[in-house]
């Protein structure tokens, strides 16, 4: 909950940074009143919004999958191999701040109840008539003038000519709908009532109604009548934050202002295109914030979710027909012997052009070889080879050569590279577990991360999210070649349980690397965590 306010609050920031900046002062009223209810509603939906392809998602392929890890007070199944001490959840109690959180709600709700009684009061008790789908609400005793959906109260005081200017501009807040926007953000100062960029939100549409009245208004008299009525008048006004005052005396030097100003022209509307890249940062960060951590290596999150280019595409799709068959033959290893001397640029002549035009004009039942000849292809169109690709083409080849962990040309990427839990010579090693056979150390790691995952996770979190049953949380994270817990990730259904799951994962002690061909690697794991939390037995 607090994590969803806090990028809310964060949200309507950085819209309202660009309204006051670039939007404000143009005469756009009606694009500008969309903006501010757009990006009020958008700030509030953005958060819940995960777009999986801007996750940075390990292939499964490369991951050790540990094994399940139940916490809280559920019953856990017979069939989990580690005995976990459940602890049981009291989930009536509420921490302090929702106290208050929903007491701000209810003082908010009682204001808005008393200003609505206050209205309805003046209804109640003056006079009324009808002119078409309006009805005119004469105040008694007052030169007040507002409007309420189809109610347009005007005070007795108001003379003639006044009465007639007042009625026009009343009736585009009427006509426009403008006390829904103000409503709106109404129930937005309800249930935030805390956040004070929601009564920053409602004090610009509201002064942006009057720019659009007093725009329509003016059409139909003259400006210099019109500039009169606003600083002649006695003014009086009620203070209900969900009506359209005419008189208000914080607005009227505003208004004026707008009234002179020239017409923006067309081509200033571009300044709304910068709402584009806004709401899609946006995105990704709410969709793959909990990739977060401060120990990430150099090859981090970002430079993993650039977008694949072909030739990257066809060279994980060989690495993944690897991993799924895990023994070559003799002619699938002789077509990454040619893939390898491509890359180095060994012997790269007429000799080779023929032997790989050889190899990929052959027929074959192999899969694997299938898909290297499509990688040559793939080389030959593009003419050339760009970095990325070239990691990419050294990240797999290290793994399928037989000196690869030795070979110098090799070395610039061997940090960098994820070995695949099939081939990995030695595990990484939980603080404790040395000494032991390889099965007994992988037992031994599982056995202390599940102990250490029910001693840190803050099971209270389902107070505050309101969470019951199951709730499967999936974490994924690589232990590093320096034996460092980094690139964790996490999915769960609710972003406070995804941050939690982070939290405790970070706080694992640092591991004995894991080791391939006597070079320390990193090595990528998968750890699902059950979320299982008691119900309260009824009490006698």
């Amino acid at each position: 909950m607090l994590h969803y306010i806090i990028q809310t609050i964060a949200f309507q920031l950085f819209f309202l940074i660009i309204y006051d900046v670039f939007l404000k002062k143009e005469t756009f009223f009606n694009w500008n009143r969309t903006y501010l209810l757009v990006t009020a509603a958008f700030s509030l939906i953005i958060p819940f919004i995960k777009i999986s392809s801007f996750k940075n998602i390990i292939s499964q392929d490369y991951i050790i999958n540990l094994p399940e890890i139940f916490i809280g007070g559920a019953k856990q199944p017979e069939t989990n191999p580690i005995q976990l001490s459940p602890i049981l959840l009291d989930n009536k109690s509420l921490l302090s701040w929702e106290i208050i959180f929903y007491l701000g709600i209810i003082i908010a709700t009682l204001l808005f109840t008393f200003k609505l009684i206050k209205l309805l009061v003046l209804l109640y008790k003056n006079p009324k008539q009808r002119e078409g789908n309006l009805l005119i609400v004469s105040l008694l005793k007052s030169s007040m003038a507002f409007s309420f959906f189809n109610y347009i109260f005007l005070g007795e005081y108001l003379k003639k000519e006044e009465r007639a200017t007042i009625l026009k501009h009343e009736m585009v807040h009427v006509e426009q709908k403008h006390t829904l926007d103000l409503l709106f953000f109404e129930v937005l100062r309800i249930l935030f009532w805390f956040n004070p960029l929601i009564y920053m939100y409602q004090d610009r549409i509201m002064s942006l109604h009057e720019f659009i009245a007093d725009a329509q208004a003016v059409k139909s008299q003259s400006r210099n009548q019109y500039y009169q009525n606003l600083l002649t008048q006695v003014f009086e006004s009620k203070n209900i934050s969900f009506i359209n005052p005419f008189f208000k005396k914080s607005l009227i030097k505003k208004r004026i202002i707008m009234l002179q100003k020239s017409k923006s022209k067309q081509v200033r509307l571009f300044k709304y295109a910068l709402l584009i890249p806004m709401v899609f940062g946006m995105l990704v960060y709410t969709s793959s914030i909990e990739a977060k951590n401060d120990n990430d290596t150099s090859y981090n999150v970002k430079k993993e979710i650039e977008k694949e280019t072909p030739l990257i595409e066809k060279i994980k799709a060989v690495k993944k027909q690897i991993g799924i068959q895990g023994n070559l033959n003799d002619n699938e290893e002789k077509g990454l012997e040619l893939l390898s001397a491509i890359v180095k640029g060994e012997n790269f002549d007429s000799d080779l052009v023929t032997e790989v035009s050889t190899y990929t004009s052959q027929k074959t039942d192999s899969e694997l070889v299938k898909k290297i000849c499509i990688v040559f292809e793939q080389i030959q169109v593009q003419g050339n080879i760009n970095d990325e690709e070239e990691k990419e083409l050294k990240k797999l080849l290290v793994l399928t050569s037989n000196n690869g962990f030795d070979d110098p040309f090799f070395a610039d990427i061997i940090k960098y590279i994820d070995i695949p839990f099939g081939i990995i010579d030695q595990v990484p090693v939980f603080p404790g577990c040395e000494g032991l056979s390889s099965k007994e150390q992988r037992n031994c790691m599982s056995k202390n991360i599940s102990i250490h995952v029910n001693r840190n996770f803050n099971t209270k979190i389902a107070d505050s999210i309101k969470v019951k049953g199951r709730q499967r949380i999936n974490v994924i994270f690589k232990i590093n070649n320096e034996g460092d817990v980094v690139d964790i990730r996490s999915r769960a259904p609710h972003p406070d349980l995804e941050t939690e799951a982070i939290r405790v994962i970070k706080t694992l002690p640092k591991f004995k690397p894991g080791e391939h061909k006597g070079k320390k690697v990193n090595v990528p794991y998968s750890l699902p965590i059950i979320f299982a939390i008691a119900e309260e037995k009824a009490k006698d």
